[in-house]
């Protein structure tokens, strides 16, 4: 992991939404630092540092060197941020002490490589499902991305965790049975279920005929009955 990166802060000593506010008006945003054994400390930073340790070659798991004003440099990560949902705009920072020698969970994207012969030889869809894994490792050892070839997969095929290729130094928390990308066949009959519910519709129809003509059948038996009936009283009466 890179150490170049470096991200200078003020501490904070007004709190609050409308302290925000003002922060944010001055091209700053309110922020913490806390773990490693220390104090929660707040803090006040520029946006755009934050920002180029985002888009960084390592991205949030980027250790970086935060320097506040007083204090001595702390080894610190991204734990997490806030961004305005309309603007973009970064509105909340929080860091973590690293230590050098305690592992720590952070997760890590999956990079594909290849085109799968599932795709260009056979036709098939590629679906990449799960782009990211949980590891466990101590914080030198944190990889930028796993990145994996997919050519050799076929339809039918899947690439799940336990095939992701991570060194002996870290531990994948995330399910080993879990599928990150597999590749499906096209569905060769497309019409196939409106066929099926023409064919029930036109069948239909003929349960009705049959359930009228049987119903007719009942009914013409009973008025053959009827005229039956009518004799065997006149002949009682003579």
């Amino acid at each position: 992991m890179s150490q170049a990166l470096s991200v200078e802060a003020d501490p904070r000593e007004d709190f609050g939404k409308n302290a925000s506010r003002r922060l944010r008006r001055a091209g700053r945003i309110p922020g913490i630092v806390y773990g490693g054994g220390g104090p929660a400390i707040p803090i006040t930073v520029d946006p755009k540092s934050v920002s180029a340790v985002l888009h960084s070659e390592s991205g949030h798991n980027a250790i970086f060197s935060l320097e506040i004003k007083g204090k001595a440099p702390a080894r610190v990560m991204l734990r997490d941020w806030q961004v305005d949902p309309v603007h973009g705009e970064l509105l909340h920072v929080d860091m973590v002490r690293v230590t050098l020698g305690a592992r720590m969970k952070v997760k890590v994207p999956i990079q594909i490589t290849g085109e799968a012969k599932g795709v260009k030889v056979q036709g098939g869809i590629f679906e990449f499902l799960l782009r990211e894994v949980e590891l466990e490792c101590l914080p030198d050892d944190i990889p930028d991305q796993i990145t994996v070839d997919v050519t050799e997969l076929l339809i039918g095929r899947n690439l799940r965790v336990a095939d992701l290729p991570v060194g002996d130094k870290v531990k994948v928390l995330t399910d080993p049975n879990r599928v990150v990308a597999h590749v499906v066949a096209l569905k060769a009959e497309e019409e196939k279920p409106a066929a099926e519910v023409v064919e029930a519709a036109t069948a239909e129809p003929e349960v009705i005929r049959k359930g009228k003509a049987e119903e007719g059948e009942a009914e013409g038996g009973e008025a053959e009955g009827k005229p039956e009936e009518k004799k065997e009283k006149k002949e009682k009466k003579e």
